[in-house]
């Protein structure tokens, strides 16, 4: 019988004794055994404290959204091996993908956030604060990786998309991880890190692994790690309520399971199409993965003249569903990850029983094919019916973690919102509807209690990645019994692993702490024009100041010729009494393009390849004809880009393969009295002598 490997300590070891028997869902035989027993949980940690966050600490967030996509690269090319894995967790080829190409998804994602971080091994939060009158004191906020490591305790039902999500964001962080899956499918985590591990790709202590029980692993927790749990709401509190945890501050995220529900709304009748749409939701979320999701549809919300109707509709999209091995390709429903499982789901049914009906399904058989029922962890989907939902509130507080939901009236939109919020806190909430004001109202007053909210309709389903998808731009989480956490969420998630600190002192200094141009610093004057430099020559601070121009009431007027911009404001004739200008005023982007005209080196080539934006800009004081402008342009931040191999099979795209790096440039244009009139920074793309490849 095969034993899992812990990986721990840069090293595979198999845990003492005979550990917890694990069973294959669809045939009920045994398949593997995990355990923990004999690992040393406080070595552990400290290995990943002590070699793994160093060696992520000293990447740039460049180098680690590089490191992930190369990653998902290699994980991707191995995928069809966790597909024939997956199954013995009884999912289906839809469920398999969901939970493998969308963990392996998550790496691309979070590696593509590399392009919205520095070339640093820190960032900057927020913009600079000035805290002087005479510009020498200011204060900005600094984000570093935290010296601890992240512990990932996770759920049963994404033993591949639980650990991914996670581990992404906090490798790109700069923080190591040890992951504990949840042992019954632990043996599909444990493959997945094998060929992480294998590949070389992470650097030592980056990732380990532990199969089986997490022992006393908490009591070793420090105040720099992060603790991160998905489950049930019981456990996390458990956990969370941890006297370690407690006594150092450590920070704790949980996701935990809820009762997320949908709304159809008052203005949909069988005839819109958003009533198929609403139909089909239901039933995708109640027998993908066998409706083992934290975020699968429990409560399903409908106006009460609606209520048959709606009720006719789910149980003929129901029997439709086939259910069996999971390998047959006409099987639409696999079984739930264990026998085990099965048993919670059926106790907590019989609670929900006391309140609702069941409609569709039934507790005592289910038709399989190609499969045995008996031997299988396979059940039928359950619709139930609570036909009182503010009096009855166990639909509200119970969960049945399977393929089981609870159809209830309601009778005006506001009801639907108090309905909502009945359930203490959830994950994710739907809203189907057409009506702009009921999707208003209903989303406003839901909002409190939900970590997301869809609203759903005709104009969005086709591309809608629907109820239960979380989304790694998007913060998964929710609040009360939700668990109260902000997993994911692009850079948001990130700054959880992040330390911030305020930090004081001279424009000049905080200049070069930061490696950002801070406003009001000294600039690095001499005698080479700046786009005359390579990207590597170039240092933060390299700064021009140009000669003067004339702004002329003709240059105005040609502008606004050429623009076809003749707002009232920059014509002379103009009768400017009651308005907020003197006379005829320079139109913004003129003084702009004056200023590139002072600031462009154009006479011949130089390493900078293109000009491709402006950010920030700002009109600050109107510029009148008679005044001189001139320009203070300063190098403000700088961050390489790596060069992609040229593909043979596609047509050769004109400096594709030229080494470059983007550069993000101060301009402040200040009129003859030296007062800035305004300010921006562009964005160029400057050439290196050196490639970095991707």
């Amino acid at each position: 019988m095969q034993k899992l490997g812990n990986f721990v300590t840069g090293k595979w070891i198999e845990g003492e004794g005979l550990g917890q028997q694990l069973y294959h869902a669809v045939s009920g035989k045994p398949i593997a055994t995990a355990t923990t027993e004999g690992i040393d949980f406080e070595a552990v940690l400290n290995y990943a404290r002590q070699t793994g966050n160093p060696a992520l600490r000293k990447m740039t967030f460049q180098q680690r959204g590089r490191m992930l996509r190369v990653l998902a690269l290699h994980l991707m090319s191995k995928k069809e091996k966790f597909y024939e894995i997956s199954y013995q967790t009884g999912a289906t080829k839809l469920d398999s993908w969901i939970d493998i190409e969308g963990g392996i998804g998550n790496l691309f994602t979070n590696a593509s956030l590399r392009r919205k971080l520095p070339d640093e091994t820190f960032c900057l939060d927020g913009d600079p604060i000035n805290l002087s009158k005479g510009n020498t004191f200011m204060g900005h906020h600094l984000l570093v990786p935290k010296e601890g490591t992240a512990i990932h305790i996770n759920a049963y039902n994404f033993p591949v998309w639980g650990m991914l999500e996670k581990i992404a964001v906090n490798l790109l962080a700069g923080v190591p991880a040890v992951v504990k899956p949840a042992t019954v499918t632990s043996f599909l985590t444990e493959a997945v890190v094998r060929e992480i591990i294998a590949s070389g790709i992470l650097p030592p202590g980056a990732l380990q692994l532990i199969c089986g029980s997490a022992g006393n692993l908490l009591s070793f927790a420090q105040s720099q790690d992060i603790v991160t749990f998905t489950g049930s709401a019981s456990t996390g509190l458990l956990l969370k309520s941890h006297p370690v945890i407690l006594s150092n501050n450590v920070p704790f995220t949980m996701e935990a399971d809820s009762l997320n529900c949908i709304i159809l709304g008052t203005d949909i009748t069988p005839a819109m199409p958003e009533w198929d749409i609403f139909i089909k939701e239901v039933k995708k979320e109640m027998t993908v993965k066998a409706g083992q999701k934290c975020t699968a549809i429990r409560r399903i919300f409908v106006p009460e003249n609606t209520l048959e109707e709606v009720q006719n509709a789910l149980k003929a999209a129901l029997e439709k569903t086939i259910i069996g091995n999971p390998l047959n390709e006409k099987v639409k429903m696999g079984s739930l990850a264990g026998l085990q499982q099965r048993e919670e789901v059926y106790g907590q049914v019989q609670k929900l029983l006391a309140t609702s009906q069941i409609i569709y399904g039934a507790l005592d058989s289910v038709e399989v094919l190609d499969a045995d029922a008996t031997t299988g962890a396979f059940m039928s989907p359950l619709l139930l019916c609570n036909s009182k939902p503010f009096a009855n509130d166990t639909s509200h507080s119970i969960e049945a973690f399977g393929p089981v939901s609870t159809l209830m009236p309601y009778k005006h939109i506001e009801d639907a919102i108090a309905l909502s919020k009945m359930g203490k806190g959830s994950l994710c909430t739907t809203i189907v509807t057409a009506d702009r004001s009921i999707a208003k109202q209903y989303v406003i007053g839901a909002a409190t209690h939900h970590g997301r909210i869809l609203i759903l309709n005709n104009e969005c389903a086709k591309e809608s990645t629907g109820h239960g998808s979380p989304l790694p731009m998007l913060v998964h989480g929710g609040p009360g019994r939700a668990g109260g956490g902000e997993e994911m969420g692009g850079l948001r998630g990130i700054k959880h692993y992040l330390q911030r600190t305020a930090i004081q002192g001279s424009p000049t200094m905080l200049t070069a702490i930061t490696n950002v141009f801070q406003p009001n610093a000294k600039g690095n004057i001499d005698s080479v024009h700046p786009f005359k430099k390579y990207f590597e020559d170039l240092k933060i601070g390299d700064q021009l100041i140009t000669s003067k121009r004339l702004i002329t009431s003709e240059d105005i007027d040609t502008f606004a010729a050429l623009s076809g911009d003749k707002f009232y404001a920059h014509l002379k004739e103009t009768d400017f009494n009651n308005t907020m200008f003197e006379g005829q005023v320079a139109h913004g982007y003129f003084i702009m393009s004056a200023a590139a005209g002072l600031f462009v080196d154009s006479f011949e080539k130089n390493p900078v390849l293109l000009n491709y934006g402006i950010d920030e800009l700002r009109f600050t004081k109107p510029v009148y004809p008679g005044t001189s402008i001139y320009v203070r342009f300063t190098c403000k931040e700088k961050t390489a880009q790596e060069t992609k191999e040229r593909n043979p099979d596609i047509e050769f795209v004109k400096g594709q393969d030229i080494p470059k790096g983007i550069v993000k440039w101060l301009v402040e244009i200040f009129d003859d009295t030296d007062e800035i009139t305004g300010v921006a920074t562009i964005l160029t793309m400057v050439q290196m002598k050196n490639k970095l490849n991707a």
